[in-house]
């Protein structure tokens, strides 16, 4: 083996340097159980404890006590869509305000369009929703979105606020729907993974100049600062056709908002998993 060959490999399997999140990509303000700057950095990427939103599994334990008993996947998943259903009134809509002939009428958007929404553009207004729904349940502020968020005087950052507000106008509880939607994908996965705290995940993209690269560590290896909503892919040929570098993470199970299969017919075959941002030390292939 050539020297240079050798330390270049030794330098991949080295830990990363360690710098804080930097301070404009968080709110010191969250919903969790674990602050902003600790579950937005590397370190909770390596090693990663169970997030909570504070106030969710106890305010919907009777979902939870349903769900314990059942012996399948399938079975849970129709609780789940079942338990939504009547909890949020989503067939007697009367009964949160809902009024027949109103001027906008968002009565039908829930958090399924919501999720479909984002796998058909994730930069449109369902996507604006869910990354600001992050930003004030985890802390960590959308990056992009049509564009950089770094000017919060900018275009694009007033631009942001204004789907994301629309997309919100109107609606049933929608970012409570997304509580009880993360509980439920953090329950599936503990109850399916009960020995694993990672999963190996990719994405594509077409040069270094895409990401916000803090560093370069060995010559396979960079720590990037990721939005704080980002679609991954089980699979690596998938990943391979959105880029010509592929991106492989180790992602906390803690971080998975929701995955393809946790709900049935969505995100079928595309192998997609929508996962929180932060800092991640990541592994680069072409």
């Amino acid at each position: 083996m050539r020297q240079e060959d050798r330390v270049g490999r030794e330098d991949d399997k080295a830990e990363p340097p360690w710098f804080p999140l930097p301070k404009n990509a968080y709110s010191p303000f969250n919903h969790t159980n674990l602050g902003t700057h600790a579950l937005g950095g590397v370190a909770f990427q390596k090693s990663p404890v169970a997030l909570e939103l504070v106030g969710v599994r106890e305010v919907h334990h009777e979902l939870f006590d349903k769900l314990a008993p059942l012996a399948t996947h399938a079975e849970r998943a129709v609780q789940f869509m079942d338990y939504m259903t009547v909890h949020f009134f989503m067939r007697h809509l009367e009964k949160v305000g809902y009024t027949a002939g109103a001027r906008l009428d968002r009565h039908k958007v829930d958090y399924q369009r919501i999720l479909r929404g984002w796998m058909f553009n994730p930069d449109g207004r369902e996507a604006a929703v869910l990354k600001g729904w992050v930003a004030s349940r985890f802390g960590l502020l959308p990056r992009y979105h049509n564009g950089p968020l770094d000017d919060y005087e900018g275009m694009a950052f007033q631009n942001f606020l204004q789907m994301q507000s629309a997309g919100l106008y109107n609606t049933n509880a929608l970012e409570s729907q997304l509580d009880v939607l993360y509980a439920y994908s953090q329950y599936e996965l503990a109850h399916n993974n009960p020995h694993r705290r990672h999963w190996s995940l990719y994405r594509g993209f077409n040069g270094m100049d895409e990401q916000e690269c803090f560093v370069r560590h060995g010559k396979r290896r960079a720590v990037v600062l990721l939005n704080n909503l980002n679609s991954f892919s089980e699979f690596r040929e998938r990943a391979d056709e959105f880029g010509d570098t592929i991106m492989e993470v180790q992602v906390p199970l803690a971080k998975i908002v929701f995955y393809h299969g946790l709900l049935p017919g969505a995100f079928k075959g595309e192998g997609e998993v929508m996962v929180i941002g932060g800092l991640y030390d990541v592994s680069l292939t072409t």
